[in-house]
């Protein structure tokens, strides 16, 4: 069976007082999953607007990828597949940092 989807995300970006917000939808045609992320500028650094939109971009991103996975696994289980075990930890960075 071949099934081709095209499933679009939109990310929608403000920024106020040197704090960017941002929100990223997923409508998957079935369901609608929507994440949230934020960045500030420290006041010591240069105020440089595209850093603050890439980060807060990116933690929107994460937010959303995170949530369509738990959503993912709550099928798994219901379908009687299981879950793959989950990690604590950053996922990045020094391994054995992550049990």
């Amino acid at each position: 069976m071949t099934r081709n989807l095209e499933w679009r995300v939109g990310l929608e970006l403000s920024e106020d007082a040197g704090r960017t917000k941002a929100e990223a939808r997923l409508d998957t045609g079935q369901a609608t999953f929507t994440g949230h992320g934020t960045a500030r500028c420290n006041p010591a650094d240069t105020d440089v607007p595209v850093i603050g939109d890439e980060l807060a971009a990116s933690r929107a991103m994460k937010d959303l990828a995170g949530k369509l996975m738990r959503e993912a696994n709550r099928e798994m289980d219901a379908a009687g597949a299981g879950t793959v075990p989950q990690h604590t930890g950053p996922g990045y960075g020094w391994p054995e940092a992550v049990s």
